[in-house]
């Protein structure tokens, strides 16, 4: 599987979602809406998820092991950074 291309889309409200993210894997499959979120450690992403019927929420679409989740993550937040320094944003 390769990721063939990553969208940033910058949030401009206040808080800690910082942009939503829609990647292309093998120019065939497209998964929207991952977030990119400021945590208390740093930024990390978040998959698509959907509120289920007890109240909590559940991945829609989500990597299956550690290393595609941080092969993934890792060319997200890439993007984003790319997207900052692009536009003269400083965090």
């Amino acid at each position: 599987m390769t990721i063939t291309d990553v969208r940033v889309r910058m949030v401009t409200k206040e808080g800690k979602m910082k942009a939503v993210v829609s990647i292309t894997l093998d120019n065939e499959f497209v998964i929207h809406d991952i977030k990119v979120i400021e945590g208390e450690k740093g930024l990390f992403i978040a998959m698509p998820s959907r509120k289920s019927a007890d109240g909590e929420y559940r991945d829609i679409a989500h990597p299956i092991n550690k290393d595609t989740r941080q092969t993934v993550q890792a060319l997200i937040l890439e993007k984003y950074e790319e997207m900052l320094a692009s536009e003269g944003i400083e965090e």
